[in-house]
């Protein structure tokens, strides 16, 4: 929070930087971001062609202030008109006139691979969203919520990637829900910390899980029945994704299929502390996601022998 606090004191509306930012800064900028914030994968792994790198740092950027303008700001009206601010400074990309360091990277990007502005918006909806729903009634809500939060992230990675088509969002759009939920799972407690519950009403009603058992963190059986199905129907919608990894091009299968097999693992971790969730954050460890690399690799070397042998 102190890290982000002083970026938005500098960078933020009315902030101290003043003047335009070189293309080298911002650039530096969104990789310095992008590689000393802490996630479950590296944002960009060796298996990325280099050239890609940069525009996946600066994508990045863009994601990671919108998320922490959403979750870092301690009053959802300030908040709000952070992400209206935001939202503006996307605009003013679009418009050529881009002055904030991720903006100025980002430009370059959107220009490069022709990315719309509609999934750098549909974020901001999400975000915003945040500030306003707290609970969803039925799954199609929480549903049309990911659409938002988390399916542009990996249309904006096809459109990085030269890949985007039909067939590859719909693949795409499953795996990146599925990523979203298994997300949720693993943060039921973290999110009831910062009064948001993505467990839609509708299914914990199902299993007869009450609200009041859900405020106070109570494992019983409805709960363990009710994670047992959420985490059934996450791990269907990654595994619907998976024919995108041979769809994509060279090294870019492995890391997409690395992350589908990381989401996969989080959910067997879930699975394997019996979904006892109120108690343990399950994490993918540092062994595991060699492990993870390493059968990647594997499976990627057998498809191009597959190829070569036809």
């Amino acid at each position: 929070m102190a890290d982000f606090a002083a970026d938005l004191a500098i960078w933020g509306p009315g902030g101290s930087a003043h003047g335009m930012v070189s293309l080298k800064a911002g650039q530096k900028y969104c990789r310095d971001l992008a590689t000393t914030h802490y996630e479950n994968f590296p944002v960009v792994s060796w298996l990325l062609p280099r050239e890609l790198h940069q525009h996946f740092y600066n994508v990045y950027a863009y994601c990671r202030w919108s998320d922490d303008l959403a979750d870092e700001i301690d009053e959802t009206a300030r908040s709000l008109e952070l992400l209206d601010w935001w939202l503006g400074e996307l605009q003013n990309c679009y418009a050529g006139s881009a002055t904030h360091p991720v903006f100025v990277a980002l430009a370059e990007t959107i220009e490069q691979f022709d990315i719309p502005a509609e999934p750098f918006e549909n974020l901001l909806s999400a975000f915003r969203q945040d500030q306003k729903v707290h609970e969803y009634a039925t799954f199609e809500d929480l549903r049309d919520y990911c659409r938002r939060s988390a399916d542009p992230v990996g249309r904006l990675v096809l459109y990085l990637c030269r890949s985007y088509n039909e067939q590859n969002v719909a693949w795409s759009d499953s795996v990146c829900t599925g990523l979203q939920l298994a997300n949720f799972w693993q943060d039921v407690a973290r999110d009831l910390d910062i009064n948001r519950v993505y467990l839609p009403i509708e299914d914990c009603d199902r299993f007869g899980y009450s609200r009041d058992d859900l405020r106070n963190r109570v494992t019983n059986p409805a709960f363990l029945k009710l994670m047992a199905f959420e985490v059934d129907r996450a791990r269907d919608f990654l595994t619907a994704g998976l024919p995108l990894v041979p769809a994509l091009p060279g090294r870019l299968q492995m890391d997409i299929e690395l992350f589908i097999r990381g989401g996969l693992k989080i959910l067997d971790h879930v699975e394997r502390i019996d979904y006892r969730v109120w108690e343990t954050r399950p994490k993918v460890r540092k062994h595991e996601f060699i492990s993870l690399l390493a059968g990647c690799v594997w499976r990627a070397f057998g498809r191009r022998v597959a190829r070569l042998g036809r």
